[in-house]
């Protein structure tokens, strides 16, 4: 089968990081086209990843006809704007996260999506514990799901942006995460993002959203450090925590159920493990662990992108749906955050 020609807008740190290492290695891909504001970037990336043009017009990308698929990795603010251009140009598209901080952009977004039938990923992407534990899940592996955990958090922009600099070899400092004119949105969106998806994916739909937030530590008037309470569809509660101020990284989960637990990442190098109890009635009896074999995954984000995109299919969790709830979910836990008061959710994890 012929390759799928990508047109990349942005050409920043998720680029030069991801997307280009990657579509580089997979045959099934040709980069064509990459824009972006700044011509040094785009000329450094162009020679590294052997993309034979670039532009700094984004509508070069989604009015060129040698493009089948575009890749939006812009500042978040601008994501909605140029999926939809992109969209409606008959693309196929691939959003970076989050996908945006505005309900009026998200349903839009959602509505053209509903209008094609170009295939719409929208990040980020689930891997094979995600998918093993909806299963699971699902099938009632540790009964029924009172609680969950997940916590996503680093040390800040600025320590992201220091490599980035270095990929570049510039000395200047774009901070833009802290300018909230320019962002909007803070570390809630940026990392909360992930905790809140995962969630999601595996539980499914969330009813209500309570929650905390707060400037801790930043150079900005944006959240840096924030702690959500979810009640989710089963009538089960979860909380989803997120941080720039944890520069010992974090990225764990735990699922509590009324026959054991899973936690991720699991114990001796699993990636997952299962805790069941050997008694429900002698409070202090062994728990058993084993680990879970994770096997129901769909691949790497850009080869899962290609598997949708030949079989003519929405992803079946990084859809424009589930991004959707999770920005009312995240917009929700600002507002819980500023009033004190739990705030009803109206969309659905699902179409």
């Amino acid at each position: 089968m012929s390759k799928i020609r990508i047109g990349v807008i942005g050409a920043g740190g998720i680029v030069a990081r991801l997307h280009l290492p990657d579509l580089e290695k997979n045959e099934n891909f040709e980069v064509t086209l990459l824009s972006g504001r700044k011509e040094s970037r785009l000329r450094r990336l162009c020679e590294r990843f052997h993309v034979p043009r670039w532009t700094q017009s984004y509508e070069d990308v989604v009015a060129d006809d040698k493009v089948d698929a575009v890749i939006i990795a812009t500042p978040h603010p601008l994501h909605v704007e140029w999926g939809i251009k992109a969209i409606e140009a008959g693309k196929h598209v691939l959003m970076q996260k989050p996908l945006c901080g505005d309900m009026d952009e998200a349903n839009a977004f959602v509505a053209a999506v509903e209008k094609t039938d170009r295939t719409v990923l929208c990040m980020p992407h689930f891997g094979n514990a995600t998918y093993t534990l909806r299963q699971l899940v699902a099938d009632g592996a540790i009964g029924r799901i009172s609680g969950a955990r997940f916590r996503t958090s680093h040390g800040g922009p600025e320590i992201y942006y220091a490599e980035i600099r270095d990929i570049f070899e510039e000395k200047d400092d774009d901070l833009w995460f802290f300018d909230s004119k320019r962002a909007s949105v803070g570390a809630l969106f940026d990392m909360g993002v992930y905790a809140v998806s995962n969630l999601v994916a595996i539980l499914g739909t969330v009813k209500k959203v309570t929650g905390f937030v707060t400037t801790f530590d930043k150079p900005t008037d944006l959240e840096d450090v924030a702690t959500l309470v979810l009640l989710m569809e089963n009538g089960g509660i979860a909380t989803a925590e997120t941080s720039w101020c944890d520069p010992a990284r974090t990225s764990e989960l735990s699922i509590h159920g009324t026959a054991g637990k899973f936690t991720m990442p699991g114990i001796d190098g699993a990636a997952v493990t299962k805790w069941t109890p050997t008694s429900y009635t002698r409070e202090h009896a062994p728990v058993h662990t084993e680990p879970v074999e994770c096997n129901l995954g769909v691949g790497g984000l850009h080869e899962h992108f290609l598997d949708c995109i030949r079989q003519g299919v929405q992803p079946p969790l990084s859809n424009a749906w589930l991004a959707r709830h999770v920005t009312e979910i995240l917009l929700a836990g600002l507002e819980a955050g500023r009033t004190g008061r739990a705030v009803d959710i109206h969309t659905k994890a699902s179409r």
